[in-house]
């Protein structure tokens, strides 16, 4: 126990101290920090305004004087309220004890600037063709958004038809994509307009008959009741997922590489004067286990604190972390062992690639099943995978994280079959480990990786 102790030791110190531990530890974090202030700087539309002139053809003689009023500054700016209702109470929120010129001027920050558009009135016989060529690049003067073409029977139907019309425009080229919608948002809305007050139908009343804002759901648990938070459900059991596969993969290739490079450079030979093989291997596992265990509660931690300080901490059922733990001990010990043994009977990196696909592909199953599983956790195929070492602490992880948790006996029956995986995987991993660590030459393949176990 001693020896498998001091090579324990040895492995997380030589694991842990070195930069690239620490700066691996810290990247996921700071990447998070990092999107988190830039990200919404980068992509945030709020700095981008529409401004310029639009010429219309009004070929119907009624649409224009709705047009002008509706690309109106203030109307727009009271079109997004309506737009996003959301949005605006979000802003409310924020500012409740401001007055409401305050709340008016935080909205248009929130959703940027007021679009600045000027509609130049044309004559409805004028030549279309010509009108194009004001849009073409290289003319002098304010920005030219758009020509717009009124139908004459935009607001008022066909006489022989009875069908309505509607407009044609015409934009000039890269005009940016929330230019042309918001062109086309006050084209319809000023149509609209006209086509009621012909049938002397009154729009607030419409609006009010027709508009139900969006309510937003309440979850109700055990102990509390909060406002439910859109898309946690499926982040939460993606979140555990990659908690689990970066701490198991990052150890079992950490503890892949080490062994190789030991090999390779004859350390080992040195080692195996000192300890015997198991002990050897009992003691990389050990530490690297450490290493990587850190590093995951590192990362649990830090999911914990960002869950806290949104006051969404009552969403996570603190038994999953509890279960993360034992699935991580178990994945770990599979993905370890297995990655030591194909160190053990390789001479270099090189030739691990052949055998550690196999092993790759399989680990990876999860990510590829996880949306699947996740939204429909008792499955056929989500209960099957639970049960199928040694990707079934992933599926099993995935299904506890989903809105539907698997009963109690699953779970457990799950973890029996882990632990029974780990005694397999470590019993096949050590009779390879015992045999490859000293030889060199070809490497094996599978057939002469079973045919070391029997022989050992």
């Amino acid at each position: 126990m001693r020896n498998i102790l001091l090579v324990a030791r040895r492995e997380f110190l030589a694991t842990v101290a070195t930069p690239a531990y620490v700066i691996g530890l810290l990247v996921f974090p700071a990447l998070i920090l990092v999107g988190a202030v830039i990200g919404p700087r980068l992509f945030n539309p709020r700095d981008f305004q529409v401004k310029g002139e639009v010429r219309v053809i009004d070929r119907s003689g009624q649409v224009m004087a709705e047009l002008k009023n509706i690309f109106d500054a203030r109307q727009i700016a009271a079109r997004r309220k309506k737009d996003a209702p959301g949005s605006a109470e979000e802003v409310s929120r924020r500012i409740r004890q401001s007055s409401t010129s305050a709340v008016d001027a935080n909205f248009g920050n929130f959703l940027g600037p007021i679009p600045e558009i000027r509609i130049l009135d044309r004559p409805p016989e004028t030549d279309i063709e010509r009108e194009k060529d004001w849009l073409l690049p290289g003319s002098k003067g304010p920005k030219r958004l758009a020509l717009v073409v009124i139908h004459a029977n935009a607001a008022v139907p066909d006489s022989a038809t009875g069908e309505y019309g509607t407009y044609d425009l015409y934009i000039p080229p890269n005009l940016d994509d929330r230019a042309s919608t918001e062109i086309q948002r006050g084209l319809r809305e000023a149509i609209v307009n006209i086509r009621l007050r012909a049938r002397s139908i009154d729009r607030e009343t419409i609006d009010a008959l027709t508009r139900i804002p969006p309510v937003e759901s309440v979850t109700v648990a055990r102990d509390q009741e909060r406002q439910t938070v859109r898309g946690l459900n499926m982040l939460l059991p993606v979140a555990f997922l990659m908690l689990l596969f970066i701490g198991v993969m990052g150890g079992g290739g950490q503890l892949l590489t080490t062994t190789v490079e030991e090999k390779s450079s004859r350390v080992v030979e040195v080692l195996l004067s000192a300890v015997s093989p198991m002990e050897l291997m009992a003691g990389k596992l050990a530490g690297q286990m450490a290493a990587s265990l850190i590093g995951m509660v590192v990362y649990v931690i830090m999911g914990v604190a960002l869950l806290a300080s949104f006051a969404l901490f009552g969403m996570l059922d603190l038994s999953l972390i509890f279960y993360l733990l034992i699935f991580f001990f178990i994945a770990y010990f599979v993905m370890g062992s297995l990655m030591m043994a194909v160190g053990a009977a390789v001479n270099d990196m090189k030739e691990a690639q052949s055998l550690m696909a196999p092993l790759t592909i399989l680990f990876v199953i999860p990510w590829i099943l996880w949306m699947p599983i996740s939204m429909n956790p008792s499955s056929a195929l989500s209960v099957v995978l639970s049960f199928l070492p040694p990707i079934n602490t992933f599926a099993m992880l995935l299904r506890m994280a989903s809105n539907t948790p698997p009963p109690g006996w699953q779970v457990w029956l799950s973890i029996a079959i882990g632990i029974a995986s780990v005694l397999g995987s470590v019993w096949f991993a050590a009779k390879v480990f015992r045999i490859g660590l000293l030889m060199h030459g070809k490497p094996p393949n599978f057939a002469t990786l079973i045919r070391w176990v029997r022989a050992a």
